[in-house]
């Protein structure tokens, strides 16, 4: 019987992370390596997508957002949009947790995923009961 591969959520923090050189993005790229192997499986929740492109809006412009967002669709990745159980999911998380909208719905994509979630947001300590964390240093 062949073993289910390793899942990872990829939280905003780390493709910024990433994308910056930053501490922590060492693991990052390795994980996306090993993705590109196949020896797992890298998902994105939708916010994710959403804040990375808003960020980068916000401070580089329209042009860089786009080319950040079509530059993380070209990664090997699987990118969850939103659907009613994880809807269910995100809202229990929100109704629990002390956390934002965006984080909600990115900590329940891991949760429904079975995925660690990969993240440098000392917040997401609080979920560690419903996700496995993989913490990058925090800044």
């Amino acid at each position: 019987m062949k073993n289910k591969p390793v899942r990872f959520v990829l939280d905003t923090s780390a493709l910024l992370a990433l994308r910056g050189d930053e501490a922590g993005a060492d693991e990052v790229e390795k994980i996306l390596r090993r993705a590109e192997k196949g020896e797992c499986e890298v998902y994105l929740s939708f916010m994710t997508l959403m804040e990375l492109c808003y960020r980068l809006w916000q401070d580089k412009g329209e042009q860089s957002a786009k080319e950040i967002l079509a530059e993380t669709r070209a990664l090997p990745i699987q990118e969850i949009k939103e659907e009613n159980d994880l809807l269910i999911k995100a809202s229990r998380v929100k109704a629990t947790f002390c956390l934002s909208v965006a984080d909600s719905w990115i900590i329940a994509t891991a949760w429904q995923k079975k995925a660690k979630l990969v993240h440098k947001d000392p917040e997401f300590e609080q979920v560690r009961q419903i996700v496995e964390l993989v913490t990058l240093p925090y800044k």
